[in-house]
């Protein structure tokens, strides 16, 4: 029985060459740790004891997966005693007739390993994420120390990614186990040291505190989850760890005001709808809407129109200056290409019932005009009750949304013209809802050439839209 030492993995290495070619078997080795209280067993030394060569003339070359000795590297760093043993019985049995023995993942050591290399990594992922340097003031300049106390001796795996992170400063990192000190030219290991030798704070707190306050998201609170990701272990040396009580605390406002802000106002149209669901009680109710912002610049409602038993529904996107003056939806230029959309299929306007997603007119002012500006989501989450009862009131047989907004209020937020243009689909509101060119898009395009063919698209659309309709049976 051979029993030998080992605390990193380079010593690991050097030892297991010599084993392996001196046909030393697993069985016949047992390793200890060199920072080890000394054992019984420790009383031999590793290199004396070792047989020599089988035949030193021949030496046997043994090829390993570079993969291995990259985890071994990590694994070395765990503390479980078990871990130079499985190595090197892994390491023999791939030399010896097992050369796929890491593929067999339900092997009992392969497994074993592999969970140790996952604990190491996450440990070493934490040290990366939690380590927090506190400035000290010195003769020789400034110099940053931090302590951390990991679960592994990771020290010496995770210490190159701080010094690529931090090359021009002066830091050290103590740990429990081992230290490591970085003087802008090459990194020094020493001992272990208490957290009572660190400094325990310093002005950068503040600043880690204000960042970790802004970046706190508090309607994703999984506390299990946060205390899993950081750990309570490493709490005290974390100075935003001090505002989480009253973050945690402050949290269901916070909830509350961020749901307001992205899925809609305070109120909506929902709060404004009439207890009876006719067109005309829809329309008067409209008029007072105050469900958005949008009511306080625009001129006035511009709610739907046309027949309430048409079978075919236009949804557009919100009136512009000239509808937001008339009050009636489509009656600017981007109306009248819609009606010679229409006329090129043989629809006259007043047998389809037409409306839009947002029922005030959004703009900017340049001068003393009035630029379209579009609504944002909370703005068209808000009117969307408006475009419902619409719907439920008209029941159509197949809605058009003109352009990407109403699209996405109907079809859903994934919708894109260009990809699902034309496209029948079922939704929750309508049997065949399709999408196209909204008439503004087709307004827009500097090409003549290109405005032709996007109006000629338009009109394939609604002509689709009248078939499944029905309209000229």
């Amino acid at each position: 029985m051979q029993f030998v030492k080992a605390s990193t993995f380079e010593e690991w290495r050097t030892v297991c060459r010599g084993l392996l070619a001196r046909h030393v078997p697993p069985s016949g080795v047992v390793f200890g740790d060199t920072d080890r209280s000394p054992s019984l067993f420790d009383a031999t030394d590793d290199s004396e004891a070792l047989p020599p060569p089988a035949d030193s003339k021949s030496p046997v070359v043994f090829r390993i997966p570079k993969s291995f000795l990259q985890a071994a590297e990590r694994i070395a760093c765990h503390t479980a005693p078990d871990r130079w043993e499985r190595l090197y019985r892994t390491l023999w049995r791939m030399t010896h007739g097992e050369p796929r023995l890491l593929e067999v993942t339900t092997d009992d050591d392969v497994h074993r390993l592999v969970m140790m290399e996952k604990a190491v990594r996450r440990d070493a992922h934490k040290m990366k994420a939690f380590v927090r340097f506190r400035k000290v003031e010195s003769p020789e300049g400034e110099h940053f120390v931090a302590w951390h106390r990991p679960e592994f001796r990771i020290v010496r795996l995770t210490a190159p990614f701080f010094a690529r992170r931090f090359p021009s400063m002066c830091w050290t990192i103590l740990t429990p186990s081992e230290s490591v000190h970085w003087d802008l030219q090459q990194l020094n290991y020493g001992p272990g040291a208490a957290a009572s030798e660190a400094p325990q704070g310093d002005e950068l707190e503040d600043l880690w505190k204000t960042y970790y306050g802004s970046i706190f998201n508090p309607a994703r609170i999984k506390l299990k989850m946060m205390t899993q990701e950081m750990p309570t272990r490493h709490w005290p040396t974390l100075p935003e760890t001090d505002i989480i009580p009253d973050l945690l605390a402050d949290a269901p406002r916070r909830v509350a005001e961020m749901i307001a802000r992205q899925e809609g106002f305070a109120t909506s149209a929902a709060d404004f709808l009439p207890q009876t669901l006719t067109f005309d009680a829809l329309r008067a109710a409209a008029a007072g809407c105050k469900g958005c912002d949008l009511h306080e610049h625009a001129t006035q409602t511009v709610f739907g129109e046309g027949p309430v038993d048409s079978g075919l529904m236009l949804i557009g996107e919100q009136p512009g200056d000239q509808e937001d003056l008339v009050g009636r939806p489509f009656v600017g230029p981007a109306g009248k290409i819609l009606d010679e959309a229409l006329a090129k299929v043989g629809i006259s306007r007043d047998r389809i019932y037409v409306t839009n997603s947002v029922k005030h007119f959004k703009y900017n002012l340049s001068g003393k005009r009035r630029l379209h500006s579009n609504p944002d989501v909370r703005e068209v989450t808000a009117c969307k009750p408006w475009v419902e009862a619409e719907i439920e009131l008209v029941q159509p047989q197949v809605i058009v949304c003109l352009g990407a907004t109403a699209a996405r209020q109907i079809i859903g937020p994934e919708f894109r013209v260009t990809k699902h243009r034309a496209v029948p689909q079922k939704t929750r509101h309508c049997e065949n809802t399709i999408g196209t060119w909204h008439p503004s898009a087709i307004l827009r395009q500097p090409s003549q050439t290109r405005r032709n063919e996007m109006l000629l698209e338009l009109a394939s659309d609604l002509r689709l839209a009248a078939q499944l309709t029905g309209f000229g049976e």
